[in-house]
């Protein structure tokens, strides 16, 4: 058997993935992709790793750096070079293990302009790189479905795992404060104005539905993954993840995500998306929230927007799906979470012969669902509006195995922290009949709990 043959190592298995990874999480390039287990019952697959054998970073311009030597002339094949350092061999059994080893990270909202010719008026006040992927070879797997948890590694790489997670847990840096509040970069008398110009834009016939953001911020201090254990306890999610790191000055940078939004998962050529457009809040009662979830199943406003949204998504997968393969098995369906009802659609199509996870990738990124159609006015036109770059919010999170399989989440209900300041964005599909003070609600309740559980 060669040395470089991944084994599948049985763990105790645990309700809450917090209890594995809590051990890891202080480890380099340590990232966790979570289902929101115990608090929700929607996932099934809880991903974690850490100590990446190299790092791969996009810079604002567009440059890629890596810890491998890499020959490729963009980002995206450097992805793809990167892939193939990996010197694993799959078990013998990986029916359903989600990831044997692979790209780990997040590609942010503005990696979107590597791909597209667009518009530069918002500023970048964050210091953060488009991408940031980690190669990871090993990985701690929970399985909720069939309640086990095991190791995906060589025998030499699962001996240095168990002894980390064998180590005492170093329980310093456990609390976690704001020292202010949140306060959002617009007043409501901006929003309306911002409101009004993409209404024009509708109207005039630029676009069908504009993605409008606000963002707030706040001061912090302690341990995010404090934070973290808060946010996911307050607003659980099929698509959570948390991830953390230092940058070159030594300043600690943190995404904290609570999607509850898939974007693109490829398993087996089979390539699946899963929008959302239209939500609600959950009521105090049940009547009240039977309501709610009723009064978002007739609205014909939020069937539009995601039927618009589905449109532009099976445009996106027609490009690199073989011809006749694309479906909608879901229009429009409720899907209820903890604080929220939204709507959500089902896009399937088999990728093309030739193609892979990084060409389904560019050809969809960013989601259609938080960018507006068509896309690239629509992102012009939040670029022109949204006095700030989005950093990693309405990017995306998730995987891309070395088998060619891929899962990613949209970065929705998504905070990053640089240094002690704390950034959350809400936002919502504006169409020509939307209602100004509807849709400046709808930007709040999407993360008023998020803010919520850190005050």
């Amino acid at each position: 058997m060669s040395s470089y043959q991944l084994l599948l190592h049985p763990l105790p298995y645990h309700a809450d993935p917090a209890a594995w990874f809590e051990r890891l999480r202080h480890r380099r390039g340590a990232i966790l992709l979570d289902n929101g287990r115990p608090y929700t019952q929607t996932g099934r697959f809880d991903i974690m790793s850490s100590d990446p054998t190299a790092v791969l970073e996009v810079d604002a311009r567009g440059q890629y750096h890596c810890t491998e030597a890499l020959f490729a002339a963009t980002s995206l094949e450097a992805q793809r070079e990167l892939l193939k350092h990996l010197e694993t061999t799959p078990p013998e059994t990986a029916e359903d293990v989600p990831f044997i080893g692979g790209l780990m990270g997040y590609w942010s909202y503005d990696f979107g302009r590597l791909l597209e010719r667009l518009e530069s008026h918002a500023i970048a006040d964050i210091d953060l790189p488009l991408a940031r992927l980690g190669l990871y070879d090993w990985a701690l797997i929970q399985d909720h479905q069939r309640q086990c948890s095991y190791l995906v590694a060589t025998a030499e790489r699962r001996d240095q795992v168990l002894a980390w997670l064998e180590a005492a847990i170093d329980q310093k840096d456990t609390t976690f404060s704001l020292t202010s509040p949140f306060t959002a970069d617009i007043n409501r008398a901006t929003y309306g104005e911002r409101f009004r110009r993409v209404s024009n834009y509708l109207h005039a016939g630029d676009c069908y539905q504009v993605n409008l953001a606000q963002r707030f911020q706040a001061q912090c201090q302690g341990d995010s993954w404090e934070a973290w254990r808060r946010l996911r306890q307050a607003t659980p999610a099929p698509f959570g993840a948390w991830l953390s790191w230092q940058g070159e000055d030594g300043r600690e940078r943190s995404i904290m995500s609570l999607s509850p939004e898939r974007f693109l998962h490829l398993q087996d050529r089979k390539l699946t998306t899963s929008p959302i457009k239209g939500t609600r809040p959950r009521g105090q009662t049940a009547e009240e929230d039977q309501q709610l979830a009723d009064e978002l199943l007739a609205s014909l406003k939020d069937r539009t927007e995601n039927v618009m949204i589905v449109d532009l998504l099976r445009n996106d997968l027609g490009r690199v799906c073989r011809a006749g393969t694309v479906r909608v098995p879901a229009l429009a369906a409720l899907e209820s979470y903890r604080n929220v009802h939204h709507l959500v659609s089902t896009i399937t199509g088999e990728l093309g012969p030739s193609l892979d996870a990084i060409d389904a990738l560019a050809a969809a990124f960013p989601g259609g669902s938080i960018t507006g159609a068509p896309r690239i006015r629509a992102m012009d036109i939040i670029d022109e509006l949204e006095a700030t770059r989005r950093g990693p919010y309405c990017g995306s999170i998730g995987y891309i195995d070395q088998r060619g399989d891929m899962h990613t989440s949209i970065a929705i209900r998504t905070l990053y922290r640089e240094d002690n300041t704390l950034y959350v964005w809400g936002g919502g599909g504006l169409v020509a009949d939307s209602d100004e003070e509807s849709e400046f609600i709808e930007t709040i309740d999407k993360i008023r709990h998020l803010m919520q559980a850190l005050t």
